[in-house]
């Protein structure tokens, strides 16, 4: 990011919020509130699934932009500004295993994609139960992200058909791994 002159104002970085279906996606609110609270701009993706668990007006009440879900049509105008940042929050067993696989057929998958060969720092907090952490494909996809400088967070399994660990999730840990790479005016 550049440095504004006295006459321009200084440019917020803009985070993009990727939202997996799971439980807990309907708090995401927490970590756009966090981001907001630290001057970044904050827009939503989610994938089609993560779409159905999420209160779409509060969400672009408090964001100001449309959640994306789907691809453009051809020629119709971005809605959201071009990513300094993103978090995949909550991340499912599902999205992590794709996405280190550089399978793209989602949206949102698309931009976790493409953001690696752009230079766009991505931190992950994953959400899954412990049955799909044990499986050796999540294993290897952790550390394909890790070697791709994915920032990934720490998180608490739960076990499987339990749910839970909503109030153990940290949310604004994506800022902290984010912060040391991406430089927010306050």
């Amino acid at each position: 990011m550049t440095e504004p002159t006295a006459k321009e104002p200084a440019k917020k970085p803009f985070l993009y919020v990727i939202v997996c279906a799971c439980g807990i996606a309907g708090d995401v609110g927490k970590l756009i509130t966090a981001a907001q609270e630290r001057n970044w701009g904050v827009g939503v993706v989610a994938t089609p699934q993560g779409l159905g668990f999420l209160e779409t007006e509060a969400i672009e009440a408090q964001t100001g932009h449309p959640i994306r879900s789907a691809w453009r049509a051809p020629g119709e105008a971005r809605p959201l500004p071009p990513a300094d940042a993103i978090a995949v929050a909550p991340a499912t067993f599902n999205t992590v295993n794709k996405w280190a696989a550089g399978i793209s057929d989602t949206l949102a998958l698309g931009i976790l994609c493409e953001a690696y060969g752009m230079g766009i720092p991505t931190a992950v907090l994953p959400y899954l139960n412990s049955a799909q952490a044990a499986h050796p494909a999540y294993r290897r996809s952790l550390e394909h992200l890790r070697e791709m400088d994915v920032l990934i967070g720490s998180y608490e399994l739960h076990r499987p058909k339990a749910g839970g660990g909503a109030d153990r999730y940290r949310w604004e840990e994506a800022l902290r791994l984010l912060a040391p790479v991406v430089s927010v005016a306050t």
